[in-house]
């Protein structure tokens, strides 16, 4: 069947292409059963199935979230604001504003503990 491209309307190519991407699509199934049932066949030959060689036979693992974890001991205070001693510090982590403030100003770190 050859249809002349240059004589048909706007409305007759679109039909056309319609019709042929239906027909590609039926035959890019087909072709899928057929590659699906070789694979298969060779691989029986060798003792395995499809399950065993892509893996999809075994269930999805589930994902799980890991939770931050609080330290199990959170430690002792080491150093102290001199101006609000209620302000502490272990010398782990990041070292606050004040204490910061504090070796700014000439203090040492021996200065500040507690």
């Amino acid at each position: 069947m050859k249809h002349d491209l240059k004589a048909m309307t706007r409305k007759e190519l679109e039909k056309l292409r319609t019709d042929i991407d239906k027909q590609l699509t039926r035959v890019e199934s087909r072709e899928k059963k057929l590659a699906l049932a070789a694979a298969e066949k060779a691989m029986k030959k060798h003792g395995f199935s499809l399950a065993d060689i892509t893996g999809l036979g075994d269930p999805p693992k589930k994902a799980t979230r890991k939770t931050a974890k609080k330290p199990a001991n959170p430690g002792k205070p080491k150093y102290a604001n001199p101006d609000d001693k209620s302000q502490t510090w272990t010398g782990k982590g990041r070292r606050p504003d004040w204490f910061l403030k504090a070796m700014d100003s000439g203090k040492t770190p021996d200065d500040l503990l507690i």
